[in-house]
């Protein structure tokens, strides 16, 4: 089955692997496929999209010459770009900035080979590398070290994670197994992306909400064929079958907007804040309203807003009764 790969993710390999094997003229054409970690057929169809590229002009002397139908590969007119890119001295330091960040993740099994690459960085960059120590990248909340390295032994170890996770958008606290797929950091939070078996589907865990972990004497066996998730603008994804609420919070409940996923936030110049949201449990909106004591205001929709109202003066009802009753 075909794979898809993007118009960026090409031309990266591209650039990369023209002055690669400008210095390996002859490579026998399965020994470079395996060196750059794609099937023989790819390199074919990568050297034959070389072959139409070149300098502006597009004449015969203008374009990459490539060769493969011996079985052995050969590039030539091709000077342009027979050295790999190098960094900018802006690009070195966002680098560094990030490697130092990922260096200070808990758990991270890979933290001599980043101290490598880092150090690497530092002194090619030479005096500018004092730049970096001006930036300091925090993620927050820390995550816990001794929960970080039992997800990554589940994930290096390809075994099944029992979980007791506490949902926001619920404001409940449940015991699930997972299959562990991956870590991923986004707006500087931790998160375990993996197939739980108790929703059958592929979840999202933010690390600072997971209570416990146990490590199972399971395999993990998540299903081959898992949907990409795209975290470019965020790991939000809602459930079209949620509830859709517009609410309006009080600048001392401004925090809500910040901690609950959203379809919509618009802060306002007083401090208060416009929030457009998806309530999987109707009965988490009703707490939440209660607990904020007027600084949440539910707006739409009707139904909504009339059933909060009332579960509001119930409960201002009840607490009237008891205060008589004392």
């Amino acid at each position: 089955m075909a794979t898809y790969e993007s118009a960026t993710s090409r031309v990266a390999r591209l650039l990369t692997m023209v002055p690669w094997l400008l210095h390996r003229q002859g490579i026998d054409l399965a020994s470079a496929a395996a060196e750059l970690g794609v099937s023989e057929a790819q390199v074919v169809e990568d050297l034959q999209v070389l072959f139409v590229c070149g300098l502006p002009g597009h004449y015969p002397d203008d374009l990459i010459e490539a060769s493969w139908e011996d079985g052995r590969v050969f590039v030539g007119n091709a000077d342009a770009i027979a050295r790999p890119l190098r960094l900018g001295r802006d690009e070195a330091l966002a680098l560094i900035v990030a490697l130092r960040a990922l260096a200070a993740t808990p758990g991270l099994a890979e933290r001599d080979a980043i101290d490598r690459t880092l150090a690497k960085l530092e002194t090619t960059a030479g005096d500018a590398t004092g730049s970096a120590d001006q930036v300091r990248v925090d993620l927050d909340p820390p995550v816990d070290a001794e929960l970080a390295a039992r997800v990554r032994t589940g994930l290096t170890e390809q075994r099944r994670l029992h979980l007791r996770y506490t949902s926001a958008s619920r404001d409940e606290t449940t015991e699930r197994d997972v299959d562990p797929v991956r870590v991923l950091s986004v707006d500087g939070r931790w998160y375990l992306e993996g197939w739980c078996h108790r929703a059958q589907d592929i979840r999202l865990f933010r690390l600072d909400r997971i209570e416990h972990v146990d490590l199972l004497d399971v395999p993990a066996t998540p299903p081959g064929e898992l949907p990409h998730r795209s975290v470019g603008s965020g790991v939000y994804t809602p459930d079209p079958q949620d509830l859709l609420v517009t609410l309006d919070l009080a600048p001392r409940s401004a925090w809500v907007a910040e901690q609950i996923p959203a379809e919509e936030v618009e802060p306002r110049d007083d401090g208060s804040v416009h929030m457009v949201l998806r309530v999987a449990d109707p009965r988490w909106l009703h707490r939440l309203v209660l607990r904020e004591g007027g600084g949440v205001r539910v707006v739409e929709p009707a139904d909504v807003v009339t059933a909060v109202r009332e579960g509001a003066l119930a409960a201002l009802s009840g607490n009237r009764s008891e205060a008589t009753g004392r």
